[in-house]
C-alpha cells in the first residue's frame, strides 16, 4: 500500500483549564524536513516530540506545533499588592517633602510602576500535565497517519489506472508494426521502379530491407516496457516506502517509450507513443507525492 506524503492532524487536550492544541501537516520533499513551533513550557520535552514523529513519518516536510490558550481568569495578571502600596507611601512622602500635589488618579499612576504587573511565577511542567499534552501529540500524529493512507490508497488506485492504460497503448501498436514492415518493403521497391534503366540484386535488397528493418524493430522496447509495467504493480504492493523506487521505474520506462517513439516512423504509431508519454507524465507528477 502506498502512503502519501501529504497529509494533516489536529488534536484538543484539556488539563486545568488549559487548552492545549496540536498541529501537524506534511507535504513531499526529498528527505524528512521537519520543523517545530513548541510552547516554552514543553521545549524540554522537544527531543521526545521529535522522536515520535520520526518514529511514524519517514519522508516528507513536517510542519509541527503545539501551543497553550487558557482561560481569562488563569492568565489573567496578578497585581502586586504589597509593591503597589509601597509605591503609594513613597510617592506620598515625596510630596510631603517637596510640598507638590500628589496624583490624582492614584490607580494609573502606580499600574505604571515597574513591576506592579509584573508576572513573576515561573510556570513548571508537571508529570501529569505532560502525559495529556503527549495523548494529544500521538493522536495528532495517528490523524496525519491516517490521512496519508487515504491519500495514499487514492494515488494507487491513479497509479494502476494510468499503468494499465499505457499497457493498453503499447497492445495496440502490434498491428500498424507490423503492417509497417510491408509498408516499408512496397515503398522500396517501387522507388527503385521509378528510376529507369537500374538493376539489382534482390538477394542483396533482401539483405538491406532486413538490416533497415532490424534497425527499426520495437521487440526488446515492448518487452522491456512491459516488465518495467509489471514491475511498477508489484512495487506499489510492496508496503509504503516505495516512492523514490516507484520514480526510478517511471524514468526507466519513459526511456523506452521515448525510443519506441524514435523507431516509430508511422504516424499512428506516433500518435500512439503521444497517448503513453502523456499517461506516463501524469504518473511522474504524482509520484513525487508517494512515500
Amino acid at each position: 500500500m502506498i502512503l502519501s506524503m501529504t497529509g494533516y492532524g489536529k488534536s484538543v487536550a484539556v488539563y486545568n483549564g488549559k487548552k492545549i492544541n496540536v498541529e501537524i501537516k506534511s507535504l513531499n520533499s526529498k528527505a524528512l524536513d521537519l520543523s517545530t513551533r513548541i510552547a516554552p513550557l514543553y521545549r524540554e520535552k522537544e527531543m521526545e516530540i521529535r522522536q515520535a514523529i520520526q518514529q511514524r513519518v519517514l519522508r516528507g516536510k513536517v510542519d509541527f506545533a503545539i501551543w497553550i490558550e487558557k482561560d481569562a481568569a488563569s492568565d489573567a495578571t496578578v497585581i502586586n499588592a504589597a509593591i503597589a502600596e509601597n509605591y503609594c507611601q513613597q510617592i506620598k512622602a515625596i510630596a510631603q517633602r517637596c510640598n507638590i500635589p500628589e496624583p490624582e488618579d492614584w490607580f494609573v499612576t502606580l499600574m505604571r510602576m515597574p513591576d506592579v504587573t509584573a508576572k513573576t511565577e515561573v510556570e513548571t511542567l508537571e508529570e501529569e500535565e505532560w502525559t495529556v499534552a503527549r495523548a494529544a501529540v500521538d493522536e495528532a500524529i495517528d490523524q496525519l497517519v491516517a490521512f496519508r493512507t487515504q491519500e495514499g490508497a487514492a494515488l494507487q488506485k491513479k497509479f494502476a489506472e494510468k499503468v494499465d492504460n499505457i499497457e493498453q497503448l503499447l497492445h495496440s501498436i502490434e498491428p500498424y508494426e507490423k503492417a509497417r514492415v510491408e509498408k516499408i518493403r512496397t515503398r522500396i521497391i517501387d522507388g527503385l521502379k521509378q528510376i529507369p534503366d537500374v538493376e539489382y540484386d534482390k538477394n542483396r535488397l533482401e539483405q538491406e530491407l532486413i538490416y533497415y528493418i532490424e534497425k527499426l524493430d520495437i521487440s526488446e522496447e515492448k518487452q522491456r516496457l512491459a516488465n518495467h509495467l509489471n514491475y511498477f504493480r508489484e512495487t506499489m504492493n510492496e508496503g509504503h516506502g516505495q516512492g523514490k523506487k516507484l520514480g526510478f521505474i517511471a524514468q526507466e520506462m519513459g526511456r523506452e517509450i521515448n525510443t519506441t517513439g524514435s523507431k516509430s516512423n508511422n504516424a499512428e504509431m506516433q500518435n500512439i507513443v503521444v497517448k503513453m508519454k502523456d499517461e506516463l507524465e501524469q504518473i511522474k507528477e504524482q509520484v513525487l507525492n508517494a512515500l
